[in-house]
């Protein structure tokens, strides 16, 4: 495996693997505070809408012109690798509160626990099949663009659905397994890391799509990925120490007489 496919695999994987996790937290809340068989049939369903989605878009994608499709996933890519990025560093260095699956966990819970039951065809719960429902598809969505941009850009479809198809098994699994949310799956770890891989392949793409040869093909990639990293963790380092500094000093006494005017 190039270092192209393998960083391919394991940006899809762990891109995946976020989308899984907060949709196993959403089916769970579902099944767990309303009924089981409802949250069972939303998420078949949204996995159906999924299919047929994919189905229309897949050869869509796949006809779109190389180069500018290169361009156009470069950007986006950027885009949302650099806000996954920028909400990383920020959580790393304290100026944001912690994603905390336990606590989404409770609050799905809390919303969905005073909805009076209604039935909708086979689902005995209404509210409960519409939760997993859009909460599946949602983030189902992200994963199909995910797979079709990764994939259709470096043509292989196939190992980026794969690479999906394991994060999602693999994360769905052990959320059922447990019946509880994923808190101890290091999700907040896992977007820096994916916002990372997302700005690198933005970066490459990008401009390849713009008429860039970078030195050494794909290669460029084993440069180009840890030069991101290493400026994520300055950017974080830089910000735990500014945000140090500034407790340092509101910590300090206020100068005699201030308090005096």
């Amino acid at each position: 495996m190039g270092a192209s496919t393998a960083a391919l695999f394991i940006a899809v994987f762990l891109a995946c693997a976020v989308e899984a996790v907060e949709a196993t937290t959403i089916v769970l809340a579902a099944g767990t505070a309303r009924d089981w068989r409802s949250a069972g049939i939303g998420t078949a369903a949204a996995l159906a809408t999924l299919a047929v989605i994919v189905a229309i878009l897949g050869p869509a994608v796949s006809d779109i012109p190389l180069r500018g499709l290169r361009v156009v996933v470069g950007a986006l890519l950027l885009v949302f690798g650099l806000q996954w990025l920028r909400k990383a560093i920020l959580r790393a260095s304290g100026h944001k509160a912690l994603h905390d699956e336990d606590k989404l966990f409770a609050e799905h819970m809390a919303e969905v626990a005073g909805q009076q039951a209604r039935r909708f065809g086979l689902a005995p719960d209404w509210y409960g099949f519409t939760l997993a429902y859009k909460g599946v598809l949602l983030e189902g969505l992200e994963v199909v663009f995910i797979v079709l941009t990764f994939g259709a850009n470096d043509k292989n479809v196939g190992l980026a659905t794969i690479a999906a198809g394991c994060a999602v098994i693999l994360i769905a699994t052990a959320g059922f397994a447990i019946r509880a949310p994923l808190a101890r799956v290091p999700e907040n770890t896992m977007k820096f890391v994916v916002g990372i891989m997302l700005t690198s392949f933005g970066v490459f793409w990008g401009g390849e799509g713009a008429g860039a040869n970078w030195p050494g093909s794909d290669a460029a990639l084993l440069v180009i990925i840890p030069a991101v990293a290493l400026l994520g963790i300055a950017l974080t380092a830089l910000l735990r120490r500014t945000k140090a500094v500034s407790s340092g000093l509101a910590d300090l006494p206020a100068p005699a007489g201030q308090g005096a005017r």
